[in-house]
């Protein structure tokens, strides 16, 4: 009998195929090896994602957004893991806090597809969340995101958040989440964002780009806010059961969040004001 044909190809895997031959035509070094590797891990991530959206469907599964429509694919990092609820895991607890805390306003800095601007929005309906990032297509899908779960109205996207524009956090009780990818080290300056004083700060610093870097901006806040450092934690989230049948790579791969180095939080509360009872 005549052989089948192998199966046709993804778009998603010829392109990997592509970059993976680009890689091994390189000079063999334990760098090229790990760029391999990473190319391979995301690939599988990738199936290990669209398995779970047809098998779980497009609802965050737990955490502190359980049940959050999450239908836009991440802007940077995994989507599985932001559908499991295992998504920085290390922050779940402060998430909680966070929600019992009554702002007024939350500005969301770098805030990507909107995972955190929406899922606080739907636990904080009281709140106006400010929800800006550089990237126009982040922003579309911020929309999307806030539209399926039905937050539009609370939410108000756009782009660049400058020094001056801080200085609406006197005006209200407020929180700013702050993820740019190092540039935090140039945004969160008191010295020039002045309106910051009066904010609580919860900062992904990228050590990983800057080595020290959480260090020099939990200087900066000292004499204004309470300082606590958040390193990165495993969750712990039970999985869905029809993951059983899943080699360990591919359960370790949907909670991977592809992360290439140290990426601490601070978690920054105004001085001689309501903190946390730690």
């Amino acid at each position: 009998m005549p052989k089948a044909p192998p199966p046709e190809l993804s778009p998603l895997s010829v392109e990997v195929y592509k970059r993976l031959e680009a890689l091994l035509a390189q000079n063999k070094s334990p760098s090229n090896l790990n760029d391999i590797l990473r190319l391979l891990a995301k690939w599988r991530a990738n199936i290990v994602t669209n398995t779970l959206q047809k098998k779980s469907g497009q609802k965050v599964l737990s955490g502190p957004f359980k049940d959050m429509i999450y239908s836009a694919a991440a802007s940077e990092g995994s989507t599985s893991a932001r559908l499991l609820g295992a998504y920085e895991a290390a922050l779940h607890p402060i998430i909680e806090k966070i929600t019992k805390r009554g702002y007024k306003q939350i500005i969301d800095v770098g805030c990507a597809e909107g995972y955190y601007a929406v899922g606080l929005a739907m636990r904080m309906p009281a709140a106006r969340v400010i929800a800006r990032d550089l990237n126009p297509d982040a922003r579309t899908k911020c929309a999307q995101l806030a539209s399926a779960n039905g937050v539009s109205a609370q939410i108000e996207i756009g782009g660049e958040m400058g020094h001056g524009d801080f200085d609406i956090c006197t005006r209200a009780k407020t929180l700013v989440i702050c993820d740019i990818e190092g540039a935090e080290a140039q945004l969160l300056d008191p010295a020039l964002a002045q309106g910051l004083a009066s904010a609580d700060i919860l900062v992904e610093v990228h050590d990983c780009f800057n080595a020290g870097l959480s260090a020099q901006i939990a200087q900066r806040f000292e004499p204004t806010h309470k300082v606590r450092l958040i390193e990165r934690s495993l969750s712990d989230v039970p999985l869905p059961d029809w993951m059983d049948a899943l080699s360990d790579f591919d359960r370790l791969i949907g909670l991977w969040e592809w992360r290439i180095g140290p990426t601490p939080w601070l978690w920054m509360t105004r001085k001689g004001k309501a903190s946390d009872k730690e």
